[in-house]
């Protein structure tokens, strides 16, 4: 855990996506200047009324204008996912700005969005941040090298880097409710099978608590209940009022390559640095919370 960060905050952000786009909103009254990527220009529009200057990467291009946006920022955010499967090119963001990173004189902290995924298959047994990451998928592969490659960046310019390994992510119109009102819900059924999730809030809370403290190190950020999936799509079908679908066991279920994947790897994650060294109160600790609140607040639809 590292010293607290003062003002001023100049932060930029590679990926403006589901989870670092309401991260950097939330952080509009604490950075004297926020920057982000968006892969093109369609969301520029909108990241301008909210205060937060748009640039486009693509991970192919370096972009107009973003190596400079690097270059004065004290802050950054790393929410860029590796490149597809087969693709030689690296993390995106280090094989077009390493040197921009370098460059960058005031940096203070970075952060790099990782995953869970990176554990591997633990039988259900709990990881920590202690545990030893075994990635068999090749995306898991690639986020534990892509860790690994903004470690030993950090450690060139001698300062902070916290990984945030973080579960599956759900909210605003990324949920049960939305999957079961569009028909593409499914109970599948593989016994002894759970899986840690995370509300996009909780993220927002944490990461924010992480730059705050310019906090180093791994942390896992994960709810209280690593649950059956299954169990998760009753409850919001509870919710809605709605039959359930049908349970199916997995060896009849018809996933795709990177659904059956996910029941390759089974774990409970512990989240006990996320509120010991990040102070973080979850304010859904669990998924009935979570979609609870997003089924009475309307907002589940996104």
């Amino acid at each position: 855990m590292g010293r607290r960060m003062s003002d001023p905050v100049r932060l930029f952000v590679f990926g403006l996506g589901y989870s670092a786009g309401p991260l950097a909103r939330s952080l509009k009254g604490r950075a004297q200047w926020i920057g982000g990527t968006t892969r093109n220009g369609d969301k520029a529009a909108a990241l301008t009324a909210d205060g937060i200057r748009p640039f486009v990467f693509d991970g192919v291009s370096e972009g107009a204008g973003v190596a400079d946006a690097v270059k004065l920022a004290t802050h950054l955010v790393v929410s860029v996912p590796p490149p597809r499967s087969g693709d030689d090119r690296g993390d995106l963001v280090l094989a077009r700005h390493r040197q921009s990173v370098l460059a960058a004189g005031k940096l203070r902290w970075i952060a790099y969005l990782s995953t869970v995924g990176v554990y591997g298959n633990y039988g259900g047994a709990w990881v920590s941040e202690a545990t030893t990451p075994h990635p068999a998928q090749e995306r898991s592969r690639a986020r534990l090298a892509a860790e690994k490659a903004w470690a030993a960046l950090a450690a060139e310019k001698g300062i902070p880097l916290a990984i945030l390994r973080i579960a599956g992510i759900y909210g605003s119109g990324r949920n049960a409710l939305v999957d079961l009102g569009d028909g593409s819900a499914h109970r599948v059924i593989k016994p002894g099978q759970v899986f840690n999730r995370i509300h996009v809030d909780d993220i927002v809370t944490a990461v924010a608590a992480a730059l705050n403290r310019a906090t180093d190190g791994i942390i896992n950020l994960a709810d209280d209940e690593p649950a059956p999936p299954q169990d998760v799509v009753a409850f919001a079908a509870g919710l809605m009022g709605v039959k359930p679908p049908p349970e199916v066991p997995i060896g009849l279920a018809a996933l795709s390559p990177m659904g059956r994947s996910f029941y390759a790897e089974n774990k409970r994650v512990k989240n006990v640095r996320l509120k010991r060294d990040l102070g973080v109160v979850l304010r859904y600790p669990t998924y009935r919370e979570g979609l609870t609140a997003l089924w009475r607040t309307g907002t589940w639809r996104g």
